[in-house]
C-alpha cells in the first residue's frame, strides 16, 4: 500500500471508529467499506505531489455519509481550524468566518473581522462567496474556500460575492459584486464589554462575544468584572450577551460559558452518540455563577454551534431570554478534530440535546422575544433591547 493509500485508509478508520451514525448513512458496513476501496483505488497511481488528487478521493468517500461536518483537513486547513478554536492568530487572509449551509451547500459569510479587508470592502453576514481567484467555489467546503482566501500579507485576491443579508430573508435585495481584496494579518475579534442606560434609567452590561475559543470564558469573566468596575455604584440591572454572527468554534467553551450563569447541577447539554452508548451530560457547578441578574441573549440566523449550546442551555433553564428576529442557524452536531498525517480529520461523533430534550439540528433556536424595533446584524444591541429591558 502506498503512502497516499495509507492516508485514505487512516481517514476511513478514524471516521469508522467515531461517526455517530452506525449505519453510515444507510450504506451499512459493507457499503462503507466499498467506499474505502474505491478511494484507495483512485489514489493508486498518485505520488507525493498529488495532494489534490488524494484530497478529492477522500472527499468523495466522505460525501457518501451526507454530513458536511465530517471532512478531511489538509495541513493548511487543519492549522487554520485549530488556530481559530484556540483563539490564536489565524494568519493572513481577508477576515471572514465561513460556514457551509447544509441546506443550500453554499459557503456563507457568518461574520467579518472588524477593520479587516472584507469588512472594509462591505462584505457582510449572510453574503455567499461564489468565486475566489476567478474560480467557482460553489459546492465547495468552507475550509477549502477559506484556504483559497489566505495567502501572503499584501497579496491581492479577487472574490465574487452574492450579497444576501440575514436581514433580508426573502432575498429581495440580492446583488452580485466582484471585489479585489488585499490580504492582511488577521486576529480574531476580541470580546467587547460596555454598558448602556435604558430609557427608564436601567443600567445594562453588554458583552459582545464574536466566537468561542479556549480564551472565551476567561475573557467573559474579565468583561463582566470590568462592566461592574466601570459602573459608579457597581450596580448592574441586567446583562446582555450579543452572540449575533457567532458561528461557534470550541464546543467546551460554549458549555463553560453557560456555567457562568447557571446554578449548581443545572443541565447544560447531553451528548448522544451511537445507539446503545451512554449519554454524556454536562452540568453546571454553580461556583461563582451569576444566577440572579436578568440576562438577555441577542441572536440571529448566523448564531451557530457552540453559541447555540450556550443559548439553548440558558433558555431551557429559564435563566435567559433569547432575543432576535429569526431562529438561529441550527447546528446540533459535535465534531472531534484530530491530527492525521500532515493535516487532520473532523468527525461528527455525536448529536446533542438541550436540557429540555430538544434536537435543534436544522431547526435552530426560536427567540423568546422579537424586538418591536430593528434588530438586524448591523443594528446596536441597545436597539435590539430598547422595548424589552424596561419591562421587568
Amino acid at each position: 500500500m502506498t503512502e497516499n493509500q495509507q492516508l485514505v485508509a487512516d481517514v476511513w478508520f478514524a471516521v469508522t471508529a467515531q461517526f455517530f451514525d452506525p449505519t453510515f448513512n444507510g450504506l451499512g458496513e459493507d457499503g462503507w467499506r466499498g467506499r474505502e476501496r474505491e478511494a484507495i483505488s483512485a489514489v493508486a497511481d498518485s505520488g507525493p505531489d498529488d495532494g489534490e488528487v488524494v484530497t478529492r478521493a477522500i472527499s468523495v468517500m466522505l460525501s457518501a455519509l451526507n454530513d458536511p461536518y465530517t471532512r478531511y483537513l489538509p495541513r493548511e486547513k487543519y492549522e487554520a481550524l485549530t488556530a481559530y478554536a484556540t483563539g490564536g492568530n489565524i494568519g493572513a487572509g481577508i477576515g471572514v468566518q465561513l460556514l457551509e449551509d447544509p441546506r443550500t451547500q453554499n459557503v456563507m459569510v457568518m461574520a467579518t473581522t472588524r477593520g479587516g479587508p472584507a469588512d472594509a470592502a462591505g462584505v457582510r453576514s449572510g453574503d455567499v462567496i461564489l468565486k475566489v481567484g476567478g474560480e467557482s467555489v460553489e459546492l465547495t467546503s468552507a475550509e477549502e474556500v477559506a484556504a483559497k482566501c489566505r495567502g501572503e500579507p499584501g497579496t491581492k485576491v479577487d472574490v465574487q460575492i452574492l450579497h444576501k443579508s440575514v436581514d433580508d430573508p426573502q432575498n429581495k435585495k440580492q446583488q452580485i459584486e466582484s471585489i479585489t481584496l488585499t490580504r492582511a494579518k488577521i486576529n480574531p475579534n476580541p470580546i467587547e464589554a460596555s454598558t448602556f442606560v435604558s430609557a427608564k434609567g436601567r443600567t445594562v452590561g453588554l458583552l459582545r462575544v464574536p466566537s468561542f475559543s479556549t480564551n472565551t470564558v476567561k475573557d467573559m469573566v474579565d468583561g463582566l468584572r470590568s462592566i461592574t468596575a466601570d459602573n459608579r455604584d457597581g450596580r448592574i440591572d441586567a446583562i446582555a450577551v450579543d452572540i449575533r454572527g457567532n458561528v461557534g468554534g470550541y464546543m467546551p467553551a460554549g458549555v463553560d460559558a453557560a456555567k457562568l450563569f447557571l446554578p449548581a447541577r443545572a443541565h447544560i447539554i447531553a451528548e448522544v452518540g451511537r445507539p446503545g452508548s451512554p449519554f454524556k451530560t454536562y452540568d453546571a457547578e454553580g461556583i461563582g455563577a451569576d444566577t440572579t441578574v436578568p440576562l438577555y441573549l441577542i441572536v440571529d440566523r448566523q448564531t451557530a454551534s457552540a453559541a447555540e449550546i450556550f443559548a439553548a442551555s440558558l433558555q431551557d433553564n429559564r435563566r435567559a431570554s433569547v432575543v432576535g428576529v429569526t431562529n438561529t442557524f441550527g447546528k446540533g452536531r459535535i465534531q472531534n478534530v484530530q491530527p492525521l498525517g500532515e493535516g487532520g480529520v473532523a468527525v461528527t461523533r455525536a448529536r446533542y440535546i438541550t436540557p429540555r430534550g430538544r434536537d435543534i439540528h436544522g431547526v435552530g433556536i426560536a427567540p423568546d422575544r422579537v424586538p418591536g424595533g430593528r434588530c438586524g446584524t448591523n443594528d446596536s444591541a441597545r436597539a435590539c433591547l430598547a422595548d424589552i429591558v424596561d419591562e421587568y
